[in-house]
C-alpha cells in the first residue's frame, strides 16, 4: 500500500493530495464515487488527521472532490468544470462477477497485519521463516544447476516431481499411484477450486465438516454448491451423518480433513474410518481428502491418510508442502484417476499454461535430498514446543476461561470460550493491543470460538500474544 515518503522535503499533504489525484485520472475513484473518510486515510497512511484534512482542502481548491455534510468527500463530477468523462464504474465491476471476495473478518485481518507488522500473528497459516527449510532449498540451488528448458512443461506438471512425488507418497504417506495420476498445483487451494469448478456444477449438494477451513472459502459460494454440515468431534466425523445427508438432500461430493483437522486439530477414529469407507462405498459418493498436516504429527508415526486404505478409488487426495515446507514455492498436487487428473489439467492449463519449473525443481530435488527427514523431525519438534507454549500461556492467563483438547500435530490449537462475546469486537480489541487471531465464526461455527495458530508467530511472542488476547476477551466479559 502507498505511504508518504517523510525523508524527502514535500509537505506530507502535498503528497498525500498528489497520490489522491493520481489514483483519480487513473480511475481508480470514478467521477462521483466516494472517498474514505479523513479518520480512515489518516489511519491507513500513518499521519495525523489534520494532514488529511489539508490534502483534502488542496484538491477542493482544484474541483478534483467535493465534501457535503453527513455524505462525506467524494470525486467531482465535473472535474476542473469539464463534462464528466466516461469512465468505467470500476467500483460496480469490483462489486461485480460471480467468484465472491474474501469474508470480511478475513479482510480485516490481511489489512491489519499490513498495516501493523509489528502485530504478534495468530492467524496466518503458515510456517514461520525459522521453521522453513531454507539453508536446505539454498544449498540445493547452489549444488543444482536448473538448466533444463524453460518453456511450457507438461499440463499435468513437471515430470521429474510427479516421479519423486510417487516414492515420496509411497514412502511417507502409504500410498501407491503413478505419475499419470497426479497433477500438480499452485498450493491445495488451486486443487479445491479446479475440483469446485470442473467436477461439480451449480446447485450441487457437497458435504463439509462444521467448523472447516472450507467455509473460510467463498469459492464454494463462488462455484453455486449448496454446503451441508458434517459435525465434527475429538474423533472427527460421524459418518452416519453422510448417509442422513444423501437421503435428504442428495450430495454429490464429501470434502475432509482427517488428520488434524483445520481448526479442530480432530483425527478421524480408526472406527469411523471403517464406517466412512462402507457408507460411501455403499453411496458412490467420492471424498476430498486434504491432508496438509499429517507430517506434523509431534508424537509417534504420523496418522495415515485416507487415501492409503482407498481399494475403490474414491478419493481425491490434495497434498502440498506450504504447511511441510514452504508456503512460497506454491506446490501442491493432486492424486486421482487419470481420467480426472487430464481434465483438471486442461483447466488448468486454460487458466495459467502451467506453473513455474523452477519451484518445481526445487521442490523434486528437496523431497529426495537427505535434508528432507531431518527438517521434518526439526519441525516436528518445534511445533510441539510452541503448541506446549501456547497451551502453558492459556492456562496461565484464562484459567476457567476457555476449553481446549490439545492437539497432536497440526498448526492449530482451537479454544471455546466460556462467555459469549461479539466476535467482531474480540478482534478489533485485540489487534488495538497487539494481537490478532481468526474468529470461530470464520469456519462456520457459533460464535463463543477462537483460532490460534502458532505456526507463524515467534517463540517469544507466545506468551505476551495470549496475554494481550486475555486482556481484550477480559475487558469485554467485565
Amino acid at each position: 500500500m502507498w505511504k508518504p515518503d517523510r525523508q524527502t522535503k514535500q509537505p506530507l499533504y502535498e503528497q498525500i493530495a498528489d497520490h489522491l489525484e493520481r489514483s483519480i485520472s487513473y480511475g481508480e475513484y470514478p467521477p462521483g464515487s466516494l472517498l474514505p473518510s479523513e479518520r480512515k486515510l489518516a489511519e491507513q497512511l500513518g499521519v495525523n488527521r489534520s494532514t488529511v484534512i489539508l490534502a483534502f482542502a488542496e484538491l477542493r481548491s482544484m474541483g478534483i472532490i467535493e465534501s457535503r455534510t453527513g455524505s462525506g468527500t467524494r470525486v467531482s463530477r465535473t472535474k476542473w468544470g469539464a463534462l464528466p468523462k466516461h469512465t468505467p464504474n470500476w467500483s460496480r465491476y469490483a462489486e461485480g462477477g460471480s467468484f465472491l471476495p474474501n469474508l470480511p473478518f478475513m479482510r480485516k485481518i490481511r489489512e491489519a497485519l499490513a498495516q501493523h507488522p509489528s502485530l504478534i500473528d495468530f492467524a496466518s497459516g503458515e510456517l514461520a521463516p525459522n521453521l522453513a527449510p531454507i539453508e536446505e532449498i539454498t544449498a540445493l540451488m547452489q549444488n543444482h544447476h536448473y538448466t533444463s528448458y524453460l518453456g511450457y512443461d507438461s499440463p499435468q506438471g513437471y515430470t521429474p516431481l510427479r516421479e519423486a512425488l510417487v516414492s515420496y507418497l509411497e514412502s511417507y504417506r502409504g500410498i501407491q499411484t503413478t505419475e499419470s495420476s497426479i497433477l500438480i498445483t499452485s498450493g491445495s487451494q488451486q486443487s479445491l477450486y479446479l475440483i469446485t469448478q470442473c467436477l461439480l456444477s451449480p446447485g450441487d449438494a457437497v458435504a463439509i465438516e462444521d467448523p472447516s477451513y472450507c467455509y473460510s472459502l467463498p469459492m464454494f459460494q463462488s462455484a453455486g454448491l449448496r454446503l451441508f454440515r458434517l459435525p465434527v468431534d475429538q474423533e472427527g466425523i460421524r459418518p452416519e451423518d453422510i448417509r442422513a445427508l444423501y437421503k435428504k438432500h442428495r450430495i454429490k461430493m464429501v470434502f475432509m480433513n482427517p488428520n488434524f483437522q483445520n481448526p479442530t486439530g480432530a483425527v478421524l477414529s480408526n472406527e469411523r474410518r471403517k464406517q466412512l469407507f462402507a457408507i460411501t462405498s455403499e453411496l458412490g459418493l467420492p471424498v476430498v481428502e486434504d491432508d496438509p498436516f499429517s507430517l506434523t504429527a509431534y508424537e509417534g508415526a504420523p496418522p495415515f491418510p485416507l487415501k492409503s486404505e482407498d481399494t475403490n478409488g474414491s478419493i481425491l487426495y490434495i497434498g502440498s508442502f506450504s504447511k511441510i515446507a514452504a508456503s512460497g514455492l506454491r506446490v501442491g498436487w493432486l492424486v486421482a484417476p487419470n481420467s480426472i487428473v487430464e481434465r483438471l489439467a486442461d483447466a488448468r492449463q486454460q487458466m495459467d499454461f502451467g506453473l513455474s519449473i523452477i519451484p518445481q525443481q526445487v521442490a523434486a530435488q528437496f523431497i529426495k535430498s537427505s535434508y528432507f527427514k531431518p527438517h521434518l523431525e526439526r519441525l516436528q519438534a518445534q511445533l510441539h514446543f510452541k503448541r506446549d507454549l501456547v497451551i502453558e500461556a492459556l492456562q496461565k492467563e484464562l484459567p476457567g476461561l476457555v476449553t481446549f483438547t490439545a492437539p497432536r500435530g497440526g498448526l492449530h490449537l482451537w479454544c471455546k470460550l466460556h462467555h459469549d462475546v461479539s466476535d467482531g469486537r474480540l478482534l478489533e480489541e485485540s489487534i488495538k493491543r497487539g494481537v490478532v487471531f481468526v474468529p470461530g465464526s470464520v469456519y462456520g461455527s457459533d460464535a463463543g470460538f477462537v483460532r490460534f495458530t502458532y505456526a507463524r508467530a515467534k517463540t517469544e511472542d507466545i506468551g505476551p500474544g495470549i496475554a494481550k488476547f486475555a486482556e481484550a476477551l477480559q475487558g469485554l466479559i467485565r
